[in-house]
Order: C-alpha cells, then structure tokens, then sequence
C-alpha cells in the first residue's frame, strides 16, 4: 500500500486546521450529510463537449458545429439530470483557478495570478515580483479542510498544481486533504498511457502514487478514475460523508491518442493532434459514467452532489488559431482575455435525483435547465459552505457568492453579475485585465501588444458574445463607468500590477 495514500497530518497542521475553520451553531450536527464530489477537467472549454452550453434568443441551448464533434454522453446524462451554465467563468490559466476553486478568493486577491512553474519562479519582464508563486500554504484557508474538520473525509485524486516543490502547497496533504493520489507540482503528465508508467521518454513529469498501473494498457484517465472509486468505497465502508476532488489531467498536453477512441474522430478531425484532443475529452466522459454507475451500485447516488467544471478556456488545437476556432462561436482560447478564455463548462447535479428527497431539497436542482446567469470559480466554496450548514471566521474574505438561487432555474436580481480575470503576466496573451460586468465586459491592456486593439476592448456580450466590434470609442460614458468599477475590484483585492522601469502600471484613464 502506497504511504501517501492516507494522511498523516501532524500535530501543526491539526491544529492549525481547527483554528481556521470551526463548526458553527447552524452546523448539521448529527443530521446527514451530503456526499461532494468535485469533478474538474483540465484545459477543457466551453464547446469541448456534445452538450450545448450557448442559448439562442430565446434562452434555449443551441448547438453549434463544434457540439458535433465531441462524444460526451455521460456529460449529457448529467445534464439532463441537473442544470449547466451558459456563463460560468474561470480565470484564463490553471494554478490561479484551482486556487479559487479551493479558498473562495478571486486571484487578485490570494495573488495566484500565473500559472506555477514547479521547479522555479516563472517571471516575466514586466511581472510583479510579489506574485504569490509558492501557493497555498500549511495555514490556508482551504474547502478540504473546513470539510476535514466537519467530518468528512476528503479525497483527493488527480493534478494538484496548488504549489511548486518543495513548498507546502505541492502536497495536498497538508492543505486539508485526508488522502492524496496522483496530485503533486505538476501541472501535465509525461504522458497519459500506462505502458510508458505515465512517464515521458526523458523521465520527466512522472505522475506519482500509480505504479500498480505502470506497464498495463490503463490510461491515466482510468487509473485515476479507479484510484477515486477504491476510495469512495472506503469512505462508505466507514460510513462516513466523502469530498471527492477528482482532477483530471485530461486535456492538458501532451496530446497522445486514446486509442480506445481513436475510431470515432478518422472521419472527421483531419489532423492528428485536434483527433487526440477529442479522444482525450471522451475519455474523461468516460471516466464520468464510470464514477455515476459506481456511485449508484454503492448505493450513495441519492446523497451525493457533482459538480463538474473546466479549470480555464479551451486548449484544443482544434482550428489551429490563438484567436478563434477552438472555443468557436467564442473568441479566444485558454490563456487569453477573450470569452473563450475564461468561459468554462459547469453542472451541477445531485448524482441520482429523487424528488422527495430531504437532503436533495437542501439544494434544490432544476433537471435538464440552462442557467444564463454569471456564476465563477469562487462561487462553489460558498455554495458547499452553506449546503453543509457552516460559518466561516472573519479573517478569511470570500470573493465567492452561493450558487444556490440559481441552481434551482431561478434568476437572482439580488445577485453581483461580476468576473474580474486580472492577468499581470506574460503568456499568450500578457499583461491585461478583463472585467464582465452584468452584460457588458472591458479589457484592458497595460502593455499594448499587436493584434490586441490598444489599451482597452469593451464589449456589449448580449448583442455581440463574439467580442467582434470594440465599443470602447462609441461609448465613451460606459467605457468610463467600467475603468471605474474595474479600478475599484482591483483596489478591493489590493491586486499586483506589472513594473515596467521600476514603476508599477495601474489602470489609467484614455
């Protein structure tokens, strides 16, 4: 047995997971408690998928040519099950989400703002040297651990990517999690095929904790997916409630074939790389169903929450193009300040609805429905946060807003319609800021690039979701009104700009 599959906390980080987090009087107490499951993909977009995610003008889901490519059964089976959202939002690159994902904060705010690079500090010329490129840390303030203090067992399987190594962060361990398997700096797998150990040819990007499948036909999608599954199993055999963070490394590079599926795109993606995308996709469908039908036979469907979700815009190299293609009808891609960049998949569903469920109707979720209202990243700490009945101390802001008066169809008016994706690096698309606000979304861009149109991009998403036609000169009052609102998100998380000649380049006014 694999030591680093059960944890082994020490007295430090007990204690300092009891400080952070206590349970409360609205706490469920002895009443049950329902299982989470948090099911993430990486560097899958919104159109990555059968499922229609986009509405026409009426609301309805509309497909659209890249829904066809894509064999996503089981994402439909959950869809029809519970509701998706047509504007879910993530940050553009991956550490910066999953660190949202866990803490509840926006990444200007807990300074995770680039991607972490696991063996040194990946600055750019213009980057603020104060990015927070160690991540979390032994006193975070994270999901698993309010859960872990809260009776549950927490899991974790999969990429972690939550610090670099030899920092706390690279363990998630020691970030609340009871057990870990797979999950360490890394941010992508040597390769994805049990017969090369999950290994690239060099040694490099070794997925650790997995060796019983080193040699075998399994994909790393499957080992994954098994590994959770045992785990689940003994969760319940214990008898007590499970939070289940399983992170795919699929879809992230490198983009080997699936073989298992090859067949099912020869006709219709001509390249190769753009074909392995989309066998990497059905293959953490896959691992869906597996997860669904197992979680029926364990006889917990009834009781356990999903939610599945991307980390960032797409990474297909399907239509080769930075700019379009990819994310098609959205512009943009992971890494960029487009819509295509920052829009991901998101479902939330219980796993076996029933309708005269107690624990279901804590969280009441409409089956088949598309919600167009904005939700984020951060907005899943505090929807489980309040499911489970918990109140958080007041050291710790949470950015995020409970999803649960939108889960059940409804709209809410009381609701902040905001996204801030603040972007103080260089990547493919460097140093910028994007800002939706209700339905009209501003960019701005503090070192002008080529190709990027100047300073600042606004947009009006309702009447042009494609960000085709920058209104930034036509609407000079709404152009002020957003610099305004966007200076003032940022001032509030007290964010990090970019340097450029030893000063630092906060917004300014045209």
């Amino acid at each position: 047995m694999m030591s680093t599959h059960q944890s082994t906390h020490d007295t430090l980080f007990r204690c300092v997971s009891i400080l952070v987090f206590l349970c409360c009087s609205l706490s469920l107490g002895g009443a049950e408690k329902p299982n989470i499951v948090i099911f993430l993909v990486d560097d899958m977009g919104l159109m990555d998928t059968s499922v229609p995610m986009l509405v026409d003008a009426e609301g309805n889901p509309a497909k659209h040519p890249l829904n066809d490519i894509y064999i996503t059964p089981n994402m439909e089976t959950l869809a029809s099950r519970g509701i998706r959202f047509s504007r879910f939002y993530a940050h553009s690159v991956c550490s910066p989400s999953r660190v949202s994902l866990l803490t509840g904060q926006n990444s200007a705010r807990h300074r995770v703002t680039q991607w972490i690079s696991p063996n040194k500090r990946n600055q750019g010329k213009f980057d603020p040297p104060e990015w927070n490129w160690a991540g979390l840390n032994a006193s975070s303030v994270t999901l698993p651990r309010v859960l872990q203090n809260n009776g549950y067992q927490t899991i974790h399987v999969g990429k972690a990517h939550f610090g670099p190594h030899k920092h706390v962060g690279s363990d998630p361990l020691q970030l609340g999690f009871d057990v870990n398997i797979a999950g360490n700096a890394l941010g992508l797998p040597g390769s994805y095929l049990g017969k090369n150990n999950f290994t690239g040819s060099n040694g490099k990007h070794p997925i650790p904790h997995l060796e019983e499948y080193h040699g075998s036909d399994t994909h790393l999608s499957d080992a994954l997916t098994f590994e959770a599954i045992k785990q689940v199993e003994k969760t319940i055999q214990e008898d007590k409630p499970f939070f289940l963070h399983l992170s795919h490394y699929a879809a992230h590079g490198p983009f080997e074939e699936d073989p298992r599926f090859a067949e099912n795109y020869k006709d219709n993606i001509a390249k190769v790389k753009p074909r392995n995308f989309a066998t990497l996709i059905e293959g953490m469908d896959k691992s869906l169903g597996d997860l669904l039908n197992a979680l029926e036979t364990l006889g917990v469907a009834e009781e356990t929450l999903i939610f599945f979700m991307g980390d960032n815009g797409s990474a297909s190299p399907i239509g080769g193009n930075h700019t379009i293609g990819s994310s098609a009808p959205l512009r943009g891609k992971k890494s960029n300040h487009y819509e295509g960049g920052m829009r991901v998949p998101f479902i939330a569903s219980w796993a076996k609805p029933v309708q005269d469920s107690v624990l279901q109707s804590r969280l009441p979720i409409k089956s088949g429905e598309i919600q167009t209202q904005m939700g984020a990243i951060m907005d899943i700490f505090p929807t489980i946060i309040e499911l489970v009945g918990l109140e958080k101390v007041n050291d710790h802001f949470v950015d995020g807003q409970s999803l649960s008066r939108l889960l059940d169809g409804s709209k809410d008016s009381s609701r902040h319609e905001i996204f801030l994706n603040h972007y103080p690096h260089a990547h493919k698309s460097s140093y910028f800021t994007s800002y939706c606000s209700g339905n009209w979304k501003l960019i701005y861009h503090y070192i002008p690039e080529n190709g990027y149109g100047g300073h600042y991009e606004l947009f009006d998403l309702r009447n042009d979701p494609e960000e085709s036609q920058n209104l930034a000169k036509n609407y000079p009052e709404k152009l002020t009104q957003m610099i305004q609102e966007m200076s003032q998100q940022l001032a509030e998380k007290d964010a990090l700009f970019p340097v450029q000649s030893g000063e630092s380049l906060s917004i300014k006014f045209p």
